[in-house]
């Protein structure tokens, strides 16, 4: 909880910057006030925190500390690689947002109630919003701001008509009063809760882009600023992912029977879709933001297999830890190539393994472990989600993910084969920032060392 306080600290901290000519500081301040945040996290651990006020709206359990432990690593990861997006004239306008939708963030790990759900989203999504269309002049930023703004506001109206039918229902906003009506209902529950049940279904698969919903996420994450793109891939979408599974594990796990089918049937449309229009993408941002669709699709199957306890949240935690990993250093190795490259495309990477060999081992690392291949992270993260998913009448999923998997394969291996077996049509030199060259360094014996040893996440709520 403390964390909680010390990031939107930060964020009133960062509107004062301009103010009281302190500008210049206020980089290493947050990246000191990050690491703070994730100590007093990691010191809260077992102690079930909540704010009293506002009726326990705030609670701070293991699962919650261990989910913002995950946006909070990755935070601090993605700061450095965004160390040069602060350094126009608006950089506390961007510290203030970005540090602002980091609250939005924490608070949808930990949220208790109805309302605070809403809350979190709103913080999390408007400088989202605002950061995607950052880039003032380029057509193609405003573009994805102007689109994300648009159906964020459209699932938003889902998920508030949703919760209306819900309080409707039931008389209350808090998800444990939720929760026992429903389990004291014995089924005898108004049709209109189950309609509010798949509008807040509909809502939050919009805000993990699954298909069908996800038309904006290739529009957004190619035309956002390629930094912008990485917060969105992995601290907005594990914040979303830690909603959902608070939602439908805990709150309406008692009426599986409802959303289970639906949530099945779009984890095989994200699969099949998101993996056959990726390998036709030449755009490499392109193709990772189709690919996180894939990853999502990967996670919901976790939530899907509602019935095995603490194995499911596991299994999602260390997920959205290893694809966030991963991520990072791709998107890292991309901001690189694209900046000296002037293109994201494939051809960009041509030849990168002759002329930039660090640069290509730590995109191999990165595409490795998004492909699923061993001893990385992303392997072990999908072994996890299918031992979870194998003991349910969903196992038909596991055949659907490990074929579209193998399309995966095929189009990650694309980046590889242009960096070893392609040759360099230009010349332009790529040169990296020393902070940039240690984050690629710390994200890949990360990846491999989940890889490795990847009990020592997967067991966390064990005991």
């Amino acid at each position: 909880m403390k964390g909680l306080f010390i990031i939107s600290g930060l964020g009133v901290l960062a509107m004062l910057a301009e103010i009281f000519k302190f500008k210049k500081l206020l980089y290493p301040l947050v990246l000191i006030g990050i690491l703070a945040a994730y100590v007093t996290n990691f010191m809260e651990w077992n102690s079930n925190f909540s704010i009293p006020m506002f009726s326990n709206m705030i609670r701070f359990d293991n699962v919650a500390l261990a989910f913002s432990g995950v946006i909070l690593v990755t935070a601090f990861f993605w700061f450095i690689l965004a160390n040069d997006y602060f350094e126009d004239d608006h950089v506390t306008d961007h510290f203030a947002l970005v540090l602002f939708a980091l609250v939005g963030a924490l608070m949808l790990t930990s949220f208790s109630n109805m309302t605070t759900l809403f809350l979190g989203i709103e913080i999390l999504s408007i400088p989202m919003y605002v950061l995607a269309a950052s880039r003032k002049r380029d057509l193609a930023s405003n573009e994805a701001g102007f689109k994300y703004l648009i159906m964020g506001s459209f699932a938003s109206g889902f998920l508030l008509f949703g919760i209306a039918l819900i309080y409707g229902a039931t008389g209350s906003f808090d998800l444990m009063a939720i929760r026992s009506f429903i389990s004291h209902a014995n089924g005898d529950l108004p049709a209109f809760f189950y309609a509010g049940v798949l509008m807040i279904l509909f809502a939050m698969l919009f805000k993990v882009s699954a298909a069908p919903f996800h038309f904006w996420a290739p529009d957004v994450y190619e035309g956002s600023p390629t930094v912008i793109t990485a917060l969105m891939s992995t601290i907005v979408k594990t914040a979303a992912f830690a909603a959902f599974m608070h939602l439908f594990l805990v709150v309406f796990g008692g009426v599986s029977e409802t959303w289970s089918m639906v949530l099945a049937i779009v984890i095989a449309l994200s699969l099949v879709v998101s993996n056959i229009t990726a390998a036709t993408q030449q755009s490499v941002k392109r193709m990772l933001a189709y690919s996180s669709i894939s990853h999502a699709a990967f996670m919901l199957m976790a939530i899907l297999a509602n019935n095995r306890g603490w194995a499911s949240i596991n299994a999602i935690l260390y997920y959205s830890l290893a694809y966030s990993i991963g991520s990072i250093a791709a998107f890292t190795v991309l901001y690189n190539v694209s900046k000296a490259k002037n293109s994201s495309n494939i051809e960009a990477f041509n030849g990168l393994g002759k002329r930039h060999p660090f640069l290509a081992v730590c995109m191999v690392i990165a595409m490795l472990s998004l492909a699923g291949i061993p001893i990385t992270a992303g392997f072990f993260a999908k072994y996890f989600v299918f031992s979870v998913l194998i003991g349910t009448s969903f196992k038909w999923l596991i055949m659907v993910a490990i074929l579209t998997s193998a399309v995966g394969v095929y189009y990650y291996f694309k980046v590889i084969i242009a960096m070893y077996f392609k040759q360099e049509e230009s010349h332009e030199d790529v040169t990296m920032e020393t902070s940039h060259m240690l984050l690629l360094v710390l994200t890949s014996l990360f990846t491999i060392a989940l890889g490795v040893v990847p009990n020592y996440v997967i067991e966390i709520f064990s005991n």
